[in-house]
């Protein structure tokens, strides 16, 4: 189902679970700045984990309080995706991942921006999110702590930088399995959008 915005949802802004989208939207710079500047790695792994909490908080007040917007569904995988594209190039910067897994990851979301322009031309401000979708930002957000983390001279760096690139390669392979299931959903749209 297509969605655009109501003025009713427009005006539902001021709630308990924006403010905290937009609370983890402003921690993106500060844990890129941990991760390439001092590289405080412990630091930036907190700032993941507290961003991790309000990324569960927010839904489960959205749903508590009723509290849902269109703003919400825009900010909540905004900072999801903010924090994956962040981390990417702290780590490729940090040398801990290759080109090739920064070139996959970005040209995906390029791929989807174009896509959602496009859409914009007839009124579709948006794309329903798949959970074969949610379930690769998942494991991205996995992965990307565990590689830092992978980055420590010890047992469990040894481990975390295993399962960081078991996470990652799958998180990559559905990441751009879920654009070919909206480009098919698209497609298979296309007379309908043309007509309008």
């Amino acid at each position: 189902m297509w969605f655009a915005v109501t003025s009713q949802e427009s005006r539902n802004i001021a709630t308990i679970p924006n403010a905290l989208s937009a609370a983890r939207l402003l921690g993106v710079p500060f844990f890129f700045w941990l991760i390439v500047g001092p590289k405080r790695d412990d630091l930036a792994l907190y700032i993941l984990v507290v961003s991790a909490f309000t990324d569960w908080l927010d839904g489960y007040l959205a749903r508590k309080l009723n509290q849902f917007s269109r703003l919400g569904e825009l900010l909540d995988p905004l900072a999801d995706r903010l924090y994956v594209v962040a981390a990417v190039l702290a780590l490729f910067i940090r040398d801990l991942i290759p080109l090739w897994v920064v070139v996959a990851l970005l040209s995906r979301d390029v791929l989807m921006s174009l896509v959602l322009l496009y859409l914009k031309r007839f009124g579709i401000t948006g794309i329903p999110v798949h959970f074969v979708g949610k379930a690769a930002t998942m494991n991205l957000l996995y992965a990307l702590p565990l590689i830092l983390l992978g980055n420590f001279q010890n047992a469990v760096g040894e481990v975390a930088h295993v399962f960081g690139w078991a996470f990652l390669l799958w998180g990559i392979t559905m990441y751009w399995y879920a654009a070919t299931l909206y480009l098919s959903q698209i497609w298979s749209m296309r007379s309908s959008l043309h007509a309008n």
